[in-house]
């Protein structure tokens, strides 16, 4: 019981670090310079604000690496609940974190564009325009690929937090709900030619039972724990 209850706040822990750094990043950064369907004005948001830009960058790769790490305590948390399903939500997240690392590579392929090297005099404002909005759409596409295995991650870790009988079922049905949600939106984005006359509604798909589902999961290891005698790990 001991060591499960310590994996659950190790797990606690990796999911308050992916909230805070993906928050920070996504919302506050992203949003905040990147202006939908104006290169133009995300070129000179994000040349005015370099710094923000790079804390953003930064904040994804700490979130990335929690990500990644945040594997491990999962999958000895689940693994006396059924090993082979255990290790499986464990490389599928091990997988979403290897795409977002990729999808990485094009944020800093937008810092090389303002890094003030002799080869980009060469190009012309509106081609400076076009590459950032590429490599920003590049980065968004490659991302959504990954939150498909994240979605499977989720589906399979649902299934097995219902199964516990140590963690609470409505956890592991909010978990699923989850894994729908991004299922939803990821394929509307590859499927649909005018996503974006719905991408409000997709949006709320994904971000209310994804925030209900997985910080509900992570208060709960916080707080609570595994409180009673199970299986050993």
């Amino acid at each position: 019981m001991d060591s499960l209850n310590r994996m659950a706040r190790i797990a606690g822990l990796g999911y308050l670090i992916i909230f805070v750094t993906g928050f920070f990043a996504n919302f506050f950064v992203l949003e905040g310079l990147v202006v939908d369907g104006d290169a133009a004005a995300t070129f000179t948001n994000i040349g005015s604000n370099l710094m923000q830009f790079r804390w953003g960058i930064f904040s994804f790769l700490i979130m990335v690496i929690a990500d990644v790490l945040l594997a491990w305590p999962l999958y000895l948390l689940l693994k006396p609940v059924n090993q082979d399903l255990s290790l499986l939500s464990a490389w599928l997240r091990l997988v979403n974190g290897a795409i977002f690392a990729v999808a990485l590579v094009n944020l800093f392929g937008v810092l090389l564009l303002f890094g003030g090297d002799p080869y980009l005099a060469g190009f012309e404002p509106p081609e400076s325009y076009a590459r950032i909005q590429f490599l920003l759409d590049a980065f968004n596409y490659t991302w959504l690929i990954g939150l498909v295995f994240f979605g499977l991650h989720l589906l399979v870790l649902g299934r097995l937090v219902f199964r516990s009988g140590y963690i609470p079922k409505l956890l592991g049905m909010l978990l699923q709900l989850a894994a729908l949600g991004y299922f939803i939106d990821s394929f509307a984005h590859f499927l649909l030619p005018n996503y974006t006359d719905y991408q409000s509604v997709f949006e709320m798909i994904v971000v209310i039972p994804g925030i209900i589902g997985e910080f509900s999961f992570t208060v709960w290891l916080l707080v609570k724990g595994v409180k009673q005698q199970v299986g050993n790990v």
